[in-house]
């Protein structure tokens, strides 16, 4: 957005207030479906699950990666009002339950959708067999996170060795695997992984539909998980780049075009769509440094300093000789610096403006009201109208 549209919007509503441009997010997906044409979008909510931002990509034609059961309302809302709803005959044409673990309440709440679901042990196996039997499985297999932001395979997935084992066992227990998921890590800097991943998935894959009778139901899906790095600042690599290598790969290793291509990008699609405006509300010098105080900080909308390795890229609107600034947050508590290096004019004063870019994803998501400090208040714009 330009800085008079920015400002009006500050003038009406106040600080903090964190924009949402919807035409940046509408851009992002269809950027994504343009370079990787056969891949499924499935938008992962959990990286802003505003319901503004579920109906700008359900009218795109994205589908949704759910990590809980309000999660998944939020989505099959949409479902259930779309005029041509009847096209959807199963609910994971739309949504995917990726979170490996459920518990019993939210299992026995999808069962009546029929709902495709990710696990990664034999227990979950059971768990779901007993409590939502409807489901379709896909199988989360531990994958190479080297180079990414933030790591996710310690805490899920299977070890490939012994995914085939699961796979059967899952079959024999009733249950149809419809395939494999994997993710390399959230913010993958590191293309290699996707590589690594696909040809393991391939092998698992293959193998466990040549144990399959030809009237039997083979696997027939792959999930290429999240991952898509949100362009930051020009150090991170183009989409472009990761889209050639997944399509060459893709292409290569799952040729017959009935498998089916999925993936859960969220912070690459919101990221860059969100702009915070927050207000200097004191300022001192700390041995020799300015350091500014404003009306949001690690507790509410910069929670991402904290939670997902974000890096803070505060601006000024107004100008003045810079150097090196610290910016910290309202509350009461040491811990609840934004940042001790930026570079900002040093004539700013109470009641000035600062604003960040590219922080749509994750940010709004994890605040609190710690202190009693509210976290900003959230507008949604499209700067094509």
């Amino acid at each position: 957005m330009n800085r008079t549209a920015t400002l009006d919007l500050v003038e009406k509503h106040g600080t903090p207030l964190l924009i949402i441009d919807h035409e940046v997010i509408r851009r992002n997906y269809r950027r994504f479906k343009k370079h990787l044409p056969r891949v499924q979008c499935y938008y992962a909510v959990k990286a802003n699950p505003a319901p503004e931002i579920i109906k700008t990509l359900f009218e795109e034609g994205a589908s949704f990666d759910v990590a809980s059961f309000p999660e998944f309302m939020a989505v099959h809302e949409h479902i259930r009002r779309w005029p041509d709803r009847k096209r959807f005959d199963y609910i994971w044409d739309k949504i995917i339950f990726s979170n490996t673990i459920k518990d019993i309440e939210t299992l026995e709440n999808l069962r009546p959708y029929r709902p495709l679901v990710a696990f990664d042990s034999e227990d979950e196996l059971k768990k779901i067999k007993c409590h939502c039997d409807t489901a379709g499985l896909i199988l989360r297999l531990t994958v190479s996170d080297t180079g990414s932001v933030v790591e996710l395979n310690s805490k899920f997935g299977v070890a490939p060795a012994i995914a085939n084992d699961l796979i059967e066992t899952a079959f024999a227990s009733g249950m149809t695997v419809e395939g494999i998921s994997f993710h390399v890590g959230s913010q993958c800097m590191n293309f290699n992984n996707y590589v690594e991943a696909l040809n393991t998935a391939h092998e698992i894959f293959i193998a466990a539909n040549r144990k399959r009778r030809a009237t039997e139901k083979k696997l027939n899906l792959v999930n290429l998980g999240g991952g898509f790095p949100a362009a930051y600042d020009s150090d991170v690599p183009k989409f472009e780049e990761l889209a050639k290598i997944i399509r060459a790969e893709v292409g290569r290793l799952f040729p017959d075009m009935g498998t089916e291509i999925l993936a859960e990008p969220g912070r690459f699609i919101v990221a860059t769509a969100g702009t915070l405006v927050s207000k200097i509300i004191g300022r001192t010098r700390r041995d020799g440094k300015r350091v500014y105080h404003i009306n949001d900080g690690v507790y509410h909308d910069f929670s991402g300093v904290v939670f997902d390795h974000w890096v803070p890229n505060f601006r000024a609107f107004k100008r003045g000789k810079s150097e090196i600034c610290a910016v910290v947050g309202p509350t009461c508590d040491s811990f609840d610096k934004v940042s001790l290096a930026e570079n900002l004019p040093a004539n700013l004063k109470y009641g000035d403006l600062l604003y960040t870019v590219n922080i749509g994803a994750y940010s709004c998501v994890s605040a609190t009201h710690f202190n009693g400090f509210p976290p900003a208040r959230v507008v949604h714009v499209s700067t094509a109208v």
